[in-house]
């Protein structure tokens, strides 16, 4: 039995991290790592279990000190049995040879730096170490996010129940086997919010086109994206079907859709967006 098996238990379920025994490194708590530490805690992993290593953590981080959170510690008082790298990707080479440091035979480290492949993580880590890497989307701010994570083939299934309730704590996982699928789940997932955000910009503008005030649109626009989504999120059906309950046949949503829907509308622009993404990506990854 692993020394991560040992100290938690049934970790598939988020609220299994009020059952750790054992130690996590936080490394970089800007907004996406932040967010995650207050999921952890507000699930009940015990702050005394945490150490942040942070140049600037925010007050609210700092507030947890009083709780036995471990900020900016000796390198050599932290021997955790996971590691979360949150930075930015543009740091990553900086931080590698102080995060080989912390790293033991039995560590899991999850990494959710976006554009930075497994084996870039393993060039900079100890030999055969175990690494997870994940690409969570900002909804994760709100507990509403989703991550996907691909492990390579020293995590033991239980570092990996483990590391699906770290990211359990902003949302909803998936696992996939193939890390090539990583640069299109960030063109749909990891980049899916601007779009829907330009989405709520684009229909505010179109209603000034059609004789709305201004910030009448944009309240409508507004509500509109952020009700549809909130339907979607709770329904238990699909979108098509959602969009067909919307839709009176030669009523005006289906004028809209007909435009939308067209040889030349929606599908085709999303489908060059996304595959725009998906290249740069690549590029990014090297």
């Amino acid at each position: 039995m692993s020394n991560l098996q040992e100290k938690v238990s049934g970790a598939s379920n988020p609220q299994a991290l009020s059952q750790f025994a054992g130690t996590l490194a936080l490394v970089g708590a800007g907004r996406m790592g932040g967010a995650m530490l207050d999921g952890w805690i507000g699930l009940g992993l015990d702050p005394a279990r945490i150490t942040v290593i942070e140049p600037q953590p925010a007050a609210s981080i700092e507030a947890f000190a009083a709780r036995g959170l471990r900020i900016n510690p000796e390198a050599a008082s932290i021997c955790p049995d996971a590691v979360v790298i949150a930075v930015k990707p543009q740091i990553a080479p900086e931080i590698m040879p102080k995060l080989a440091a912390l790293v033991s035979p039995a560590t899991v480290i999850v990494s959710i730096m976006a554009g930075r492949p497994i084996s870039f993580l393993a060039d900079g880590l100890p030999p055969d170490s175990a690494i997870i890497r994940a690409m969570p989307n900002t909804p994760a701010a709100i507990g509403r996010g989703i991550t996907v994570a691909v492990p390579n083939a020293r995590v033991t299934p239980a570092q990996r129940q483990f590391a699906d309730a770290l990211l359990a704590a902003t949302g909803a996982v998936e696992w996939i086997g193939d890390e090539a699928l990583m640069d299109a789940v960030t063109a749909v997932s990891g980049s899916g919010p601007a779009y829907v955000f330009l989405l709520a910009e684009s229909l505010a503008r179109a209603g000034e086109k059609v004789g709305l005030p201004a910030d009448l649109a944009a309240r409508l626009a507004r509500a509109t994206v952020a009700g549809s989504g909130e339907l979607l999120y709770r329904s238990q059906v699909d979108a098509t079907i959602l969009r067909r309950n919307v839709t009176s046949p030669g009523g005006t949503t289906a004028a809209a859709l007909d435009v939308l829907m067209a040889a030349d509308g929606l599908d085709p622009l999303m489908e060059r967006a996304v595959a725009a993404a998906t290249k740069r990506g690549r590029e990014l990854a090297g």
